[in-house]
């Protein structure tokens, strides 16, 4: 399930588009307004990308909320190489 309209491009999709703009204006070969075409062109896209990881980031908000009776704490490993548990105990 997808919370984009259906002729809007995904994260990925974008991404490459944007990844094209940089590549194309870094070749410096273009006229200036040509580039300041693809530079609006690359916010948008940017833009676009913005709105989707905004809609993620509320959808794992939403299922961390929504599990979080089944949440424990997981230790991590630190800089110092021993374990942290998130518990102030020492």
């Amino acid at each position: 399930m997808t919370d984009r309209e259906p002729d809007t491009p995904g994260f990925e999709t974008l991404m490459e588009e944007i990844d094209g703009i940089v590549d194309a204006l870094d070749r410096r070969e273009l006229e200036l307004d040509e580039a300041l075409a693809l530079f609006e062109r690359g916010v948008a896209r940017l833009r676009e990308a913005g709105v989707l990881l905004d809609r993620a980031r509320g959808r794992v908000e939403e299922l961390i909320e929504a599990a979080a009776g089944d949440l424990s704490t997981v230790g991590f490993a630190s800089e110092a190489g021993d374990v942290e548990t998130g518990d102030d105990d020492g």
